[in-house]
């Protein structure tokens, strides 16, 4: 039986795919060898490149007029890369802070440009969230705006799209195709792959084409977007396997129904989640219901003592990688589109017997 993975990243990974990975492992498609063995310049690899791409473009509604570039790094190397490519003609650029992901895009970015930040959190009735864009400071010539959608570690998430007039640049990395997206609305989506998409080694970035050649002269050649959209996303040797796998869980997505399916599903399993909490005298959510992450669901207990065994409890129960992130502490479920419903109920049934016993 496998166990309900509740881990921020890497994450679950669908069932299905990861079966169907196992067929595939020694012998891909009858050809002799598995895909992770195959040269990422055969006519095979290349069509399974394609047709990842074609699949995502359908779930997401990609307009023609961006590239999708599959590169390795992490979310993390785009914290550079973003602003090595966009701050070339001018060097001004708006980060808006909710948490620790976005501090880290601002930091890198501060190495390479003049920037804006602006301290967008704030309490709301004693639960943290978002200040509403009326009192955000944005600069009137920036190249662009960043911001993270989905704060992974504080479980804080923007309830909608920022409106501004610079180019929109989004980590999309705990969010992505969780629900519907309207991409014409951003110069720049990035995320890293291991929450929503596949396995850690992949990083996707959706660009429009116009911001192609806004990069500063020193930019490494690996971490050129236009280097990378004209060898598409192959100037070295790519996380094939990754990008196979990626693929794959594209495919089952489709099966699904896509975003919008997903999305329905999400909304119920967040809903439940965190119905059960607030009506829980033992259990606290620490943020603003209008800003909960539908993704990521921190909670404390009444009695921190417990916690150790809680979490000894909860994986004696198949119910694992519960423990908040180490700066917070605490507890967290990722509910990511493979944890299915039954993984979410599991987990509310166990909390409820942990009351009974300890509360």
């Amino acid at each position: 039986m496998r166990a309900y993975n509740f881990c921020a990243g890497p994450a679950a990974l669908p069932t299905a795919v990861l079966e169907k990975a196992q067929r595939e492992l020694l012998d891909w498609q009858g050809k002799g060898l598995s895909i992770m063995e195959m040269s990422h310049r055969s006519a095979d690899y290349v069509a399974v490149a394609e047709k990842a791409e074609a699949d995502l473009r359908q779930l997401m509604n990609i307009p023609e007029n961006y590239k999708v570039l599959f590169l390795q790094g992490g979310a993390s190397l785009q914290f550079s890369a973003i602003p090595l490519n966009l701050l070339g003609k001018n060097s001004k650029a708006d980060y808006i802070h909710t948490g620790i992901w976005s501090e880290k895009a601002l930091k890198e970015a501060q190495r390479y440009g003049d920037i804006n930040v602006i301290e967008a959190g704030t309490q709301i009735d004693g639960k943290l969230g978002i200040k509403p864009q009326s009192e955000w400071a944005l600069s009137e010539d920036a190249a662009y705006v960043h911001y993270a959608d989905n704060e992974t570690i504080g479980g804080l998430q923007f309830a909608g799209i920022p409106e501004v007039n610079a180019p929109l640049v989004s980590d999309l990395s705990s969010s992505i195709l969780s629900a519907p997206l309207d991409v014409s609305k951003f110069g720049l989506i990035y995320a890293g792959a291991q929450k929503n998409i596949g396995p850690a080694g992949l990083t996707l970035v959706i660009l429009r084409d116009d911001l192609l050649d806004q990069s500063r002269a020193d930019i490494p050649s690996l971490l050129k977007y236009s280097a990378q959209a004209k060898n598409d996303s192959m100037v070295n040797t790519p996380a094939t396997y990754s990008w196979y796998l990626a693929g794959l869980v594209f495919e089952w997505l489709k099966e699904q129904g896509g975003v919008e399916a997903i999305h329905q599903a999400n909304l119920e399993k967040a809903k439940l989640l965190y119905g059960y909490i607030d009506s829980s005298d033992f259990y606290n959510n620490p943020i603003a219901p209008a800003n909960r992450s539908i993704m990521n669901v921190p909670f404390t207990l009444a009695d921190e003592a417990l916690e150790k065994r809680f979490l000894k409890e909860a994986e004696q129960n198949n119910l694992l990688n519960l423990a908040g992130h180490r700066s917070v502490g605490g507890m967290r479920a990722s509910i990511y589109n493979a944890v299915p419903l039954e993984g979410v109920q599991a987990l509310i049934n166990f909390m409820d017997a942990f009351v009974k016993a300890n509360g």
